[in-house]
């Protein structure tokens, strides 16, 4: 708690720098504070005041980092006054771009004065600011000056690629010491593809190599890499190519992957990619050939078995069979894979015999596999079908004892509680559906589960209503790679200048370790690239090797894991039309999710726009429905307006049926009353299975899945529910 100040404290700077701001009490500025973090208002010559917070250590300047400046001026004001420590620094450095945003550079340049020889860890970033408040207060020449300094003192910090970029505008020589020095600066990307058009030869060359590089994001990457390929094939180094194959990788143009991989400096995965990009693209005869290769060369590297795998679903019956013999036998950690596609060779075969003895042996030998999973679940489902539930109960237990962290586990655990109920098991469907929520946490069947459970979570038909508690994280959590400066930068929210730290940290793009993936995903997310933030963030799921495979599960269970997963872009916009509307703005969140990844100008391949993917004959309707025409659909506040109306619109059409009306949403009304009116479902979760549509079905447990976990990570009493369960359930 708070208590008066004992004695004066020393300004080292003049609050006359904020002149105009409204002056609220102390009062309310520390309450504010209180609800962000701590605020110490020791005497300067405490130790309390002399000692440095630890990034993760509870911090009220931390805790303001993501607030609008008007809501954080006066509390920072007030800490940067009161503390000589890394919290008064940080609370000026803040201060100091809330007040360049703003257009206010003389202010700010009273607040960085001095500010480098103290804050350490931002000192380049405290003169670069400076140089931008010179400039914004009318002082060409300091700002000059101070470019200079920057570009000298810290050559070789990324800082000065922005001090190099400037001084290039006026001497365009700089701008080769910039692509020398930081060829991954996003600065030197915009300087290469604006040098581009005019060059030749040589240079061309090298501007390109640079562009595929470190362009990958930019819209005319792939322009880009096509002009290197074409015009300077025959001159490109295998290193070139493997550049160029990473590019079409990740680009998705996978033949054209393919045959740069196949240039590319031989390894386990060039060769791998440059057998899977052929397959993909249709290849067969090549993708066959690359993968013989991958054999011969690597002959015990683990993508040589996938690629074994691969390339028997490319060949006639019997020679499949022997590959996948092959990889049996030497591959211990694929032979249940493997002798699972041998029965079903063995069944193309007319040999029905045979393939089951090979499916027994994948149940009796290798009974924790992913093969053995999936032929207990198949096995439970048709035992389920023809209504013998007590035996689905044993081959669904069985699974879930043997295969606990299998992708089917937490359906299994749902179907489960769902067949012992049949069976008039309650305490047996309870404890399943507990399993279920404290194992797999993330799942739209824990949501399932905790609707069985009568947890106040919304089932498809009172979801809509509900208006849940949302309490955001006091601050941010560090990264777990990169600098001590690219981890300030974050925890202050300064995320493009984090980002462009990042591009000059960030070495291996193609094969990363797990940290530094995950940082790669929060840094896109923090300046609005939530499409690619979001996906590098869930691709960590699928690493399978030991060590990597531990380092995920270990971030897994950081929360601030789940955070980036779940981000919560537009919340005040969402939560404004959710309430206009009487629908669960979580549930908007998580269907915005779903459509666009929360990137305002997306636009799908049929022609839907926005955040919340709407067509524009949809639009069209919309407006002459509520009489009134001029929207936007690439605005994100004309995007939801219309959005959330349709989204009313659909759960009005179904009396308040979330299932529906959510379907409908991705089908059209159409489809979903067809569904309805042919009927043969039994209950909610028996239409979701029976959904025709495997996008539709997809649609529904994402959106659903992601509402149920916008709920566990950001509602206090469901989170504690889930921490409760998840604490009592044996380790799987």
């Amino acid at each position: 708690m708070w208590q008066p100040l004992k004695e004066k404290i020393k300004i080292h700077w003049p609050l006359l720098a904020l002149a105009g701001v409204s002056a609220l009490s102390v009062g309310m500025v520390v309450a504010l504070l209180e609800t962000v973090g701590v605020l110490n208002l020791a005497p300067a010559d405490s130790a309390i005041v002399e000692s440095e917070l630890a990034p993760e250590a509870p911090s009220a300047v931390l805790g303001l980092a993501d607030r609008p400046p008007a809501q954080r001026t006066e509390a920072l004001s007030l800490i940067a006054q009161q503390q000589d420590n890394q919290e008064g620094h940080r609370a000026r450095y803040l201060l100091a771009t809330d007040l360049l945003s703003q257009g206010r550079g003389g202010s700010a340049l009273t607040v960085l004065d001095g500010l480098e020889q103290d804050y350490e860890a931002l000192a380049p970033y405290v003169l670069l600011k400076r140089a931008q408040a010179q400039t914004a207060a009318g002082q060409p020449e300091a700002a000059q000056q101070t470019w200079q300094t920057l570009a000298e003192q810290y050559a070789q910090h990324p800082a000065a690629a922005e001090a190099l970029y400037t001084l290039g505008q006026s001497d365009e020589s700089t701008w080769e010491q910039l692509i020398a020095n930081f060829p991954a600066h996003p600065r030197s990307v915009e300087v290469a593809a604006k040098q581009l058009p005019v060059a030749t030869g040589a240079k061309q060359m090298a501007l390109l190599r640079l562009l595929v590089n470190y362009g990958l994001h930019q819209s005319e990457y792939g322009t880009w890499l096509d002009q290197f390929v074409s015009e300077y094939g025959s001159l490109l180094t295998p290193e070139d190519w493997q550049a160029a194959g990473f590019g079409y990788w990740e680009t998705q143009r996978y033949g054209k992957a393919g045959s740069a991989y196949a240039k590319a400096p031989a390894s386990p995965l060039s060769r791998y990619r440059a057998g899977r990009g052929a397959q993909l693209d249709g290849q067969r005869k090549a993708a066959i050939a690359a993968y013989r290769q991958l054999a011969q060369a690597f002959p015990d590297a683990p993508e040589t078995a996938t690629g074994l795998l691969k390339l028997a679903d490319l060949l006639p019956q019997p020679e499949a069979i022997k590959v996948l013999d092959q990889v049996m036998a030497r591959f211990p950690n694929q032979a249940a894979t493997a002798l699972g596609k041998r029965a079903d060779r063995l069944d193309a075969l007319q040999s029905p015999t045979s393939a089951q003895q090979a499916r027994d042996a994948v149940l009796s030998q290798y009974s924790q596999s992913e093969a053995a999973a999936e032929l207990r679940f198949r096995q439970a489902q048709q035992q389920a079908k023809a209504g013998h539930y007590e035996s689905a109960l044993s081959w669904a237990q069985q699974l879930l004892k043997d295969n606990s962290t299998h992708q089917l586990a937490p359906e299994v655990g749902f179907l489960a509680g769902k067949w012992a109920l049949q069976l008039e098991q309650p305490e047996v469907a309870q404890r399943a559906f507990e399993r279920v929520i404290g194992q797999h946490p993330e799942s739209y069947f824990a949501w399932r589960s905790a609707v069985y459970l009568g947890w106040d979570v919304g089932d498809f038909d009172g979801v809509r209503s509900l208006d849940p508690q949302i309490v955001l994280p006091d601050q941010r959590t560090p990264p777990p790679a990169g600098s001590d400066t690219l981890k300030e930068l974050y925890l202050l929210g300064q995320d493009q200048d984090a980002w462009t730290q990042w591009q000059n940290e960030f070495r291996d793009r193609e094969s990363p370790s797990v940290a530094e993936q995950f940082t790669d995903g929060l840094m896109r997310i923090g300046v609005g690239d939530t499409l690619d933030g979001i996906f590098m963030v869930s691709n960590l799921a699928w690493r399978e090797q030991p060590q990597a495979r531990q380092e995920y599960l270990a971030l897994q269970a950081d929360p601030a894991y789940w955070q980036a997963m779940y981000p919560f872009p537009y919340e005040q916009l969402i939560e404004t039309w959710s309430r206009q509307r009487q629908l669960n703005p979580l549930l908007v969140t998580a269907l915005i999710r779903q459509e666009s990844r929360f990137v305002a100008d997306i636009e799908s391949v049929a022609g839907a726009l926005g955040l919340m993917q709407v067509m524009p004959g949809t639009a069209d309707w919309i407006e002459a429905q509520i009489g009134q025409t001029g929207y936007d659909l690439t605005q994100p506040a004309d995007n939801v307006e219309l959005g959330t109306w349709y989204l009313d619109y659909t759960h009005r059409e179904y009396d308040n049926n979330a299932l529906f009306a959510v379907a409908s949403y991705n089908a059209g009304p159409g489809n979903v009353a067809d569904w309805i009116q042919r009927g043969g479902f039994t209950d909610a979760d028996d239409f979701v299975r029976q959904i025709p549509f495997a996008e539709t079905q997809g649609y529904v447990e994402a959106v659903f899945g992601g509402y149920w976990n916008y709920l566990r990570l950001y509602n206090p009493a469901i989170a504690a529910k889930v921490e409760r369960l998840a604490a009592t359930q044996p380790n799987s």
